[in-house]
């Protein structure tokens, strides 16, 4: 069969290169130097004596066209029309000139994307699909992320902190929003209220069963009719078996509340990559602003922007001043949700009720 009728591979990564600035493809492998200028621009040389100045815009994450056009307009006018996007939606411009830097950042700033994300700067929070494509959200990730970025804007355009923070938030307890420095996700307090009278044609019930990670559901006939029950005691209030069968409703406007975990790391710089804990539950879903929220979050990186040492992530401060005086600082209430009792939580938090730190 010839190239031009072969259908396209659609699976794995594509080719990145032919969508590259000509100055990165040239020198690929080949850079001998790099700093970064100020807050949101990254200067690179090569071995070459060739050089590209990247911009780092901030986005509002899930964009319309007419706002992905603008970028666009802004790359062929400002830039030299190539651009790319960072997996927190940053969007990121090319030049190979130094003088063309300044006049792109002065028009992105003057159309509203904030210049900066590099170092030791809060970055854009990465998030969840919230309500725009996921079936099991408790609250909208997407706004969350717009009301929190609002609030830490300045620490988006300045290198200010210790190290760079990563945030998430998600939409359950899921957490598709991933491990990261601080995390906000919402937390369903209580086990999903069944209609009955749906269930047997909605549901693929051997399905809901099977989704269930903690085996808290069966099935059973309610009022003659084939219908599922839930095991209160085993249940976590995942919410997982609410997309597969819609009657099992466990959004609650009141009982579905968000969460803030902290020290998440993947990276192996300086210390082992790190799962994320637990240090204030029960903060209300208050759309459109969350400044329950906000109000935590901002006295959690006061805290580590004065007390931690230079280059010290999130989780590696805590650990080296200890969760007891992270929760004197932040004044945080620690409770008996903070007390980690699965059989494997030796390596977590604290794994019974005597309480060490």
């Amino acid at each position: 069969m010839s190239e031009q009728f072969r259908e396209a591979i659609e699976s794995g990564v594509p080719d990145a290169f032919k969508y590259m600035h000509p100055v990165m493809r040239r020198n690929y492998g080949q850079w001998d130097w790099h700093e970064r200028c100020r807050p949101g621009v990254l200067h690179h040389a090569s071995h070459n004596n060739e050089h590209i100045w990247t911009v780092r815009a901030g986005t509002q994450r899930q964009m319309d066209t007419g706002t992905i056009r603008k970028l666009c307009q802004i790359a062929d006018e400002y830039a030299e029309g190539h651009v790319r996007f960072t997996i927190r939606s940053n969007i990121e411009f090319m030049v190979s000139e130094e003088s063309k830097v300044v006049p792109l950042i002065d028009k992105l700033t003057a159309e509203g994307f904030p210049v900066g994300g590099t170092g030791n700067s809060v970055s854009m929070i990465s998030h969840t699909q919230g309500f725009l494509h996921c079936d099991i959200p408790a609250t909208d990730a997407s706004g969350v992320v717009k009301a929190l970025m609002d609030e830490l804007y300045d620490e988006f355009v300045n290198e200010r902190m210790p190290n760079r923070v990563h945030i998430s938030t998600s939409c359950c307890q899921i957490n598709c929003g991933g491990q990261a420095d601080i995390a906000v996700n919402i937390q369903h307090t209580k086990p999903p209220m069944i209609n009955h009278d749906l269930v047997s044609n909605v549901c693929e019930r051997p399905a809901v069963v099977a989704r269930c990670p903690v085996a808290a559901i069966r099935p059973a006939m309610v009022n003659g009719k084939p219908s599922l029950e839930v095991d209160e005691r085993k249940c976590v209030c995942c919410g997982a078996c609410y997309p597969p069968c819609p009657p099992m409703q466990i959004n609650d406007p009141e009982n579905s509340k968000l969460a803030i975990w902290i020290g998440g790391k993947n990276s192996n710089a300086r210390s082992k990559p790190s799962m994320m804990k637990l240090v204030a539950a029960g903060l209300p879903n208050k759309p459109p602003r969350w400044p329950e929220v906000a109000a935590v979050l901002k006295k959690i990186l006061r805290c580590y922007q004065e007390n931690a040492k230079d280059w010290e992530r999130v989780g590696e401060w805590v650990e080296r001043i200890g969760w007891e005086r992270f929760f004197q600082l932040t004044e945080l209430p620690f409770t008996r949700f903070h007390v980690d009792n699965w059989t494997g939580a030796k390596y977590t938090l604290n794994h019974s009720t005597h309480i060490r730190f």
